[in-house]
């Protein structure tokens, strides 16, 4: 892949966003030395001056100015991913099997995004209905990434990935089923935090499901945005069946127990550059004190092929239900992807009381895993960013498929389970300096833990961004 022409994007420049990342933002805002006016327009000029990345599903013109009643990113230019309400605007979740209608109101999460400050300006594009590790589409132009504008942005949050990447925003919405924060944010390099499940606000989708996949929360460049996120989301909500995170601001002098997982669990080996970032980064940790040491994680064998099932029961569910996206809906008109995935779960649907039996205990293999630990060090991908193409839905779907599970092979526990974990762009590809992430991944409730110890990473280790590429 090394000798593919390279073409990287951004937006960086000297306007009223400057280099700042979120926090960093907002004070200069507080502060007076730019308005949230000003902000909101320089940061839709560095939409349009990556427009190249096709990472924006809708522009809102004018955007939603916030910062009225405060909040810790009062001002702060943003986007909504386009599987969640936003009223006014429409939702449609990657798809070309509908047209979407202009949602009512606004989704929960959204209500809870809001109450930090932000200004919303539109909403980022991702794979439909988030099925896909890439963004990608059989007939539109895909995502690409603003290191590498030949390789993938991710998926599902890919839009939201790069333009935080790209410097055109310092945050966006994303959220995770199956590692879609993550997953992303270790293509363009960035900072993604999945919570707990039921940390922040439920998602609509899949609250009411049998087995909750879904977390919400944001892609950043710096781990002290994701954080100020955190805790600024508990303001509005917090779960009181979770320990409070608070602001967390660096990290602490508590010495950890690390366990470190190079292959996945269901047998997956990763790539040689992967390997390297994943030891690297434990090596950093000895360095810092904390007790690193091999872990095994027993899940059922079936996991893999249960998880699969399950994603194919939620398409064949979309498919069956998606008149309530708009009258036209047509699930032949549905991707590759999600119609392999649907015709696969038909010849498997009595499976599905076991599948959702054996996904749930998942979380006894998880805990028998970190007993006497407090987090664990794996990799994100099994191997780095692929070029646009490998992963379109226009590839026949058992190939396709073949190629996902030899990618996707470590974020979708942390779905399962229910438990914490954040990517960290830590390392970069020997051959063209492109970004690898990273996982730690805690138990339930223990973001704060994770905080701390990304922010120790990143002052060791400060991650690059691609205006130094």
């Amino acid at each position: 892949m090394s000798d593919e022409k390279r073409n990287t994007v951004h937006a960086f420049g000297d306007d009223a966003l400057g280099e700042h990342d979120a926090v960093g933002l907002a004070a200069a805002i507080r502060r007076r030395e730019v308005s949230p006016a000003e902000v909101a327009r320089d940061a839709a000029a560095r939409l349009r001056a990556v427009a190249e990345l096709h990472a924006v599903q809708t522009p809102l013109d004018p955007p939603a100015i916030g910062g009225g009643n405060g909040g810790a990113f009062a001002g702060v230019p943003t986007l909504v991913k386009d599987n969640t309400d936003f009223a006014g605007l429409p939702t449609g979740h990657g798809s070309a099997a509908f047209t979407p209608r202009p949602a009512r109101r606004h989704a929960p999460f959204v209500r809870q995004l809001l109450s930090t400050g932000v200004t919303v300006l539109g909403k980022t594009r991702l794979p439909e209905f988030g099925f896909s590790p890439a963004t990608e589409y059989e007939t539109a132009e895909p995502v690409r990434n603003p290191w590498h504008t030949g390789r993938s942005a991710g998926g599902s949050s890919g839009g939201a990935a790069a333009l935080v990447a790209a410097g055109a925003v310092p945050l966006a919405h994303a959220n995770d089923g199956g590692g879609s924060i993550r997953i992303p944010a270790a293509c363009c390099g960035l900072v993604g935090l999945k919570p707990t499940r039921g940390r922040v606000v439920g998602n609509d989708q899949s609250r009411h499901l049998p087995v909750d996949l879904v977390a919400d929360g944001v892609v950043t460049r710096t781990v002290r945005d994701s954080a100020a996120f955190l805790a600024a989301a508990e303001r509005y909500r917090r779960n009181p069946g979770l320990p409070p995170v608070g602001l967390v601001e660096g990290p602490s002098g508590r010495r950890l127990r690390i366990g470190f997982l190079l292959d996945s669990p269901n047998g997956v080996r990763c790539d040689d550059d992967t390997r390297a970032a994943v030891t690297g980064t434990a090596d950093t940790l000895r360095g810092l004190g904390h007790t690193v040491e091999p872990v095994t994680m027993d899940l059922d064998p079936r996991f893999t092929g249960d998880f699969l099932t399950y994603w194919g029961m939620l398409s064949f569910l979309l498919g069956a239900t998606g008149r309530t996206f708009g009258p036209d809906f047509d699930r032949h008109r549905m991707d590759g992807l999600s119609r392999g995935l649907r015709e696969e779960y038909v010849k498997r649907w009595r499976d599905t009381p076991g599948v959702v039996r054996r996904l749930r205990r998942t979380k006894e293999a998880y805990a028998a895993a970190l007993r006497g630990l407090d987090l664990v060090l794996t990799p994100v991908l099994a191997h780095t960013t692929p070029p646009i193409g490998h992963l379109s839905p226009t590839v026949p779907y058992s190939v396709l498929v073949e190629r996902i599970l030899a990618y996707v092979a470590y974020t979708p526990v942390d779905n399962v389970v229910g438990t914490p974990s954040i990517s960290l762009p830590s390392a970069r590809t020997t051959a063209d300096g492109l970004p690898i992430g990273v996982l730690l991944s805690g138990r339930p409730g223990s973001e704060r833990t994770l905080l701390e110890a990304a922010f120790a990473l990143e002052a060791e280790q400060p991650f690059r961004r691609v205006q130094d590429a």
